[in-house]
């Protein structure tokens, strides 16, 4: 979809600062390395990685932009959760009370004996591994000019935009889709290369390229 999420490309936030903790996996307190903790048990269990990144975009955009990292991590794991009917949001802000009148309030724990393995887990997307690709090594493409509702990972500034097809991946699951429970749909995945100056214009810096992993989809032959 298109949100402010969607950064890539957008001029006006600066340079990417390398000791950036936004940019590095890095637990700057407690709580955010038990949010990382809490993706890593609910991802795929609970729900999949394209839904787990659907929840960030729908977060509202003020918040989004003022939120630290972990906590669009934490903002996605409770709308997941909720609209898979595991939690409500009534039971959520219940225990946060408890919690904030009662600091030192036991956690729930995991019963004696009982393993992650028992827990519930969302079935396995088979892929279609006989999937024969369209296009070719070395051949020109075009991406499609889309500006979907839902979950996309063909970002806006790589929209109707010519690149090359560099390497094949394969079949793998089709975000879009997966996202928000309408299926897996595999398709064909492609690294496509761009020139800088195809996507950004004269501002680019000259000689530089982009590669993209882009479904098939998302792709059509140049017109003649």
């Amino acid at each position: 979809m298109n949100g402010v999420h969607d950064m890539g490309g957008m001029h006006g936030f600066g340079p990417i600062v390398r000791d950036n903790p936004l940019v590095r996996v890095w637990f700057g307190t407690d709580w955010e390395a038990r949010v990382c903790g809490m993706q890593n048990v609910s991802v795929p269990r609970y729900f999949n990685l394209d839904a787990f990144r659907s929840g960030i975009e729908r977060m509202n955009p003020a918040h989004y932009l003022r939120a630290p990292y972990f906590e669009r991590w934490l903002e996605t794991i409770v709308t997941n959760m909720v609209e898979a009917g595991y939690v409500t949001r009534e039971e959520l802000e219940a225990r946060t009370d408890l919690i904030r009148d009662n600091p030192d309030v036991a956690l729930p724990r995991r019963a004696p004996g009982a393993s992650e393995s028992s827990l519930p887990a969302l079935p396995a997307e088979p892929l279609a591994l006989a999937l024969t690709p369209r296009f070719t090594v070395g051949e020109a493409v075009v991406t499609i000019n889309i500006h979907p509702t839902g979950h996309t990972r063909l970002p806006r500034y790589a929209r109707g935009k010519q690149g090359v097809i560099h390497r094949i991946h394969g079949p793998h699951v089709f975000a879009d889709t997966n996202a928000d429970g309408r299926g897996g749909h595999p398709q064909v995945v492609y690294n496509v290369r761009f020139e800088a100056q195809e996507l950004w214009g004269v501002s680019a810096e000259p000689g530089t390229t982009v590669s993209l992993d882009l479904w098939e989809s998302y792709l059509a032959p140049v017109p003649l």
